[in-house]
């Protein structure tokens, strides 16, 4: 194994020190907090009384006695979203198994869970972002009743799994293993759903056959199989060494996938301060574990939503981080995934060919993450090199593929699909924003081109559908950040944008809103702060100011002198668009008012503590 990179060893150290009060200050809280021991032991007999009324005679006397340790199982469980149905079997299956490994669990609570599928292009969007918030206080809500010794945590999809991390890590010194429930298996192949929704957009076809292409996409339980933020966040559980190893990516409804979750419910009641192998959170989380998520990110080329989750989680365990460290990280990291939007192939192709398991080895041989980390499964992220089987009835664990079975889908570092990762960061006068540039042809990746100004994307529909975008264009979407408005996805804007640039214009796009996971061909830089709502600079762009970006230098610039930019008043729309009401959004002012920039991870639960 080769000694570490010397830029993963730079930035890690440079993120030790800027972090080195708020990170002594965080352990310092959570071993306060484990010192105390098994919280309930200080419960009156009232508390204890309400906390175990409903389990059975066994139960009480375990919990009564201390004679066990409680796992609390959180749960983002809902039958409306697809990767999160079968989430509904697993506490039986969770119960029984700890039971067996001599604890006990019970059902702490739920966190709500919103699909941003659902919600695309929907007013219900702009609460998704402030959804990872809520999520994060419901965790800490069924973490509160001081019952328990260790945490399951079952979700998925996009805000969830961070705010499911978020609130565990205010729980620090408890151990946490997330349990998640597999994708769907495959269905219509990415290739022609993306040109069934391009058709659509460009007025070829009818709402029915899209409908029809997008029924044969989801199509059953599970998560959603392209590479977006989902997916994304199961990756970076295992990098980060908060799953089972292996455990992302394995269908739901198997044998092995009820092996797996029974088999963290088994290991997260060896973890507990009770026994002799204590792996709290908050200690597993902690600097090399956050450069190892980013390099896990980059590498595969995954979700821009990550450069906002990630810094928020690190910022929970006391570590702080930024765009820079990730653009330094992006430039010695290669990309070594192409899986839908930046390919053809789905998550289920990727796991096939090696997926993680051949990730993590290939990486850790070149030097670019970190051996020497804290894991639910051991001391290592060797350990994440190996993947799960079932033996008869016996779940085991043995090495996973040492060499790609597909290198359209997967490759080693040695001969990668671009030497460097799949993100960018874009500096200029404008700001500072982020750029995903996997799925984007060389020949895009540079623009310059006159801006056309909008104050949402349902404007830009109208544009386009009025045939005013048929031209070299470069489309602001200005007011889309967390205070303008919550920050919603503009997805909806990719098949509109990929249609026009299948004409032959060069075409862009450029907010301090952000897009999906499943970002796709359009150039996009996205995130630009300071946003417009804070007096950025990117609401006082005109229609007809040239925009200059360049994905590969990461820049970008408008071509207006300094004073005159200045001396502009925002730009401003008799707005249609009421972003204060209705939907429940008048319930989420206090997260506009209190949040922060996408580069401080956008979260007002830690931006207001500031």
């Amino acid at each position: 194994m080769m000694s570490l990179h010397p830029v993963i060893d730079e930035v890690t150290q440079r993120i030790i020190e800027r972090s080195r009060g708020t990170r002594a200050d965080y352990i310092a809280r959570i071993d306060h907090a484990a010192s105390k021991g098994p919280h309930r032991g200080h419960l009156s007999c009232g508390n204890l009384a309400h906390g175990f009324a409903a389990e059975g005679t066994s139960s009480k006397d375990a919990l009564a006695h201390g004679q066990r340790p409680n796992v609390a199982i959180v749960s983002a469980y809902n039958d409306m979203l697809s990767a999160h149905q079968p989430l509904g079997d697993f506490p039986p299956i969770i119960k029984e198994a700890a039971w067996a490994a001599g604890g006990v669990a019970q059902f702490a609570g739920g966190t709500p869970a919103m699909c941003d599928g659902v919600t695309q292009g929907q007013p219900g969007m702009e609460l998704s972002l402030f959804s990872r918030d809520v999520i994060a206080m419901a965790t800490a809500v069924a973490l509160t009743h001081n019952m328990f010794d260790a945490a399951l945590c079952l979700g998925i999809c996009d805000k969830i799994v961070p705010g499911l991390l978020i609130g565990a890590l205010s729980f620090g010194h408890l151990p946490t293993i997330f349990v998640p429930g597999g994708p769907m298996p495959s269905g219509l192949p990415n290739k022609i759903k993306a040109k069934v929704r391009e058709r659509y957009a460009a007025g070829e076809i009818g709402r029915e056959e899209l409908l029809k292409a997008e029924s044969m996409s989801y199509h059953s339980p599970g998560t959603c199989t392209f590479y977006g933020t989902a997916n994304s966040n199961q990756l970076l559980m295992e990098f980060m060494g908060l799953h089972l190893p292996g455990a992302s990516f394995v269908n739901p409804g198997t044998p092995l996938r009820d092996a797996l979750t029974r088999a963290a419910a088994e290991r997260v009641v060896g973890l507990t301060a009770l026994g002799d192998d204590y792996r709290p959170a908050g200690h597993i989380i902690d600097e090399k574990a956050i450069v190892n998520g980013i390099v896990g990110l980059l590498a595969s080329a995954g979700s821009t939503n990550h450069t906002m989750h990630l810094v928020a989680i690190a910022r929970a365990a006391g570590v702080q981080i930024d765009w820079t460290d990730f653009a330094d990280i992006s430039a010695v990291v290669p990309q070594m995934a192409k899986v839908y939007p930046n390919g053809t192939a789905d998550v289920n192709h990727f796991h096939a060919a090696g997926g993680i398991q051949f990730m993590i080895r290939n990486l850790l041989a070149a030097g670019l993450a970190h051996y020497d980390v804290t894991t639910v499964f051991g001391d290592g992220l060797h350990l994440y090199t190996q993947e799960p089987f079932l033996d008869g009835d016996t779940l085991i664990w043995r090495e996973g593929a040492d060499e790609s079975h597909d290198t359209d889908v997967l490759r080693g570092v040695a001969e990668p699909f671009s030497p460097t990762g799949g993100l960018n960061v874009l500096q200029g006068n404008l700001g500072r924003g982020i750029i995903k540039v996997s799925a984007v042809e060389a020949a895009h990746r540079t623009i310059r081109a006159a801006a056309r100004v909008f104050p949402h994307q349902e404007a830009v529909l109208e544009a386009y559908n009025a045939d005013q975008l048929n031209q070299d264009t470069v489309v602001v979407v200005i007011n889309q950040g967390p205070r303008g408005n919550g920050m919603p996805e503009l997805h909806k804007l990719t098949p509109a944008l990929g249609h026009l640039q299948n004409q032959g214009f060069q075409v862009a796009l450029l907010t301090d809103g952000r897009m999906s996971g499943a970002s796709g061909k359009i150039p996009a830089a996205i995130q630009v702060t300071p946003e417009a709502s804070l007096g950025g600079l990117i609401g006082r762009i005109r229609d007809g100011d040239m925009i200059a970006l360049d994905s590969d230098a990461g820049t970008l610039e408008v071509e207006v002198d300094a004073k005159e930019l200045e001396a502009r008043e925002p730009t401003t729309f008799d707005n249609d668009v009421d972003s204060e009401y209705g939907f429940g959004r008048e319930l989420f002012s206090v997260f506009r008012r209190n949040v922060g920039s996408a580069e401080q991870g956008a979260c007002a639960l830690l931006d207001a503590q500031v």
